[in-house]
């Protein structure tokens, strides 16, 4: 979805992604003259913040980023929260739009919600975007597009996942929750949104997920990504339980500035996707 106005003075070769949640948030700069990756950066909170602390967050870390106060050709704010569900296009009316949230979330008469389209499965993704955090940027930026986060990370795996065959489970990993990704022969089987406190809570809903779906953990493929790697935890437990634990790996050619490093192949896989 897209706010527009007016901009003068855009660097037409710089785009800026920026992932919000009440968990922190993160910020991406390409330059796509050389295809490089200038700015990645994460600013994580030690507690859960409000729409308003999070909105004081922002604020206050564009302030203190020269590379962020630029004027970019393009902006996407990426919302990450557990308000949103996946419709079939086919059954989706957006008179009935809060109806398809309501079963999956507790939602508010006062939210405002939005929905993306996913060409690359043919649906609708419904979701309650945090409305303080796109006006702030629209009055920094201007013109802007924002997406759910899941709207992402659907999109992609689908594009990694379109020849395959054998049922693969993604997790992207977040500081207080993580995401599930089911995909087999090409088409996704299931999306869905977990908090957890401890190892035992993240493998336990792998688990619960793959016995749901009836996916054996001496077979399936599990994928990680985000903010694990291999001394982790909860790497450890998923390696314990499932036969064949991987690393997801970015499908991008472009190169990052030695200050703008990821961590590793696999971290900020959301963020750093929707500007490639």
């Amino acid at each position: 979805m897209a706010i527009t106005t007016t901009k003068e003075e855009i660097i037409p070769y710089k785009a800026l992604s920026i992932q919000v949640s009440l968990n922190g948030l993160s910020f991406c700069v390409l330059n796509s003259h050389t295809n490089t990756i200038e700015h990645l950066s994460k600013h994580i909170s030690d507690k859960q913040l409000s729409p308003i602390e999070a909105l004081q967050l922002l604020e206050k870390t564009i302030d203190s980023e020269p590379i962020l106060q630029e004027n970019f050709k393009s902006v996407l704010v990426i919302h990450e929260n557990e308000l949103s569900c996946q419709v079939p296009k086919a059954l989706f009316s957006e008179e009935n739009i809060a109806d398809y949230l309501k079963f999956n979330a507790r939602i508010l008469k006062t939210d405002y919600i939005a929905h993306d389209e996913l060409k690359v499965n043919d649906s609708v993704n419904v979701y309650v975007p945090y409305v303080n955090i796109n006006n702030a940027i629209y009055s920094k930026y201007g013109e802007f597009v924002y997406k759910h986060h899941s709207t992402v990370l659907i999109e992609e795996i689908l594009k990694l996942e379109k020849n395959a065959t054998k049922a693969k489970m993604y997790v992207n990993v977040a500081t207080h929750h993580f995401d599930i990704v089911v995909v087999e022969n090409g088409t996704l089987k299931l999306y869905n949104t977990f908090d957890y406190k401890t190892k035992e809570d993240f493998i336990y809903y792998i688990l619960f997920t793959s016995e749901q779906l009836g996916l054996n953990p001496e077979n399936f493929e599990l994928i990680l990504s985000g903010e694990i790697d291999s001394r982790s935890e909860l790497h450890a437990i998923a390696y314990k339980y499932v036969r064949f634990v991987f690393f997801a790996k970015r499908m991008d050619n472009c190169k990052f500035l030695e200050e703008a490093q990821p961590a590793n192949d696999h971290d900020s896989f959301v963020l750093i996707h929707s500007l490639l």
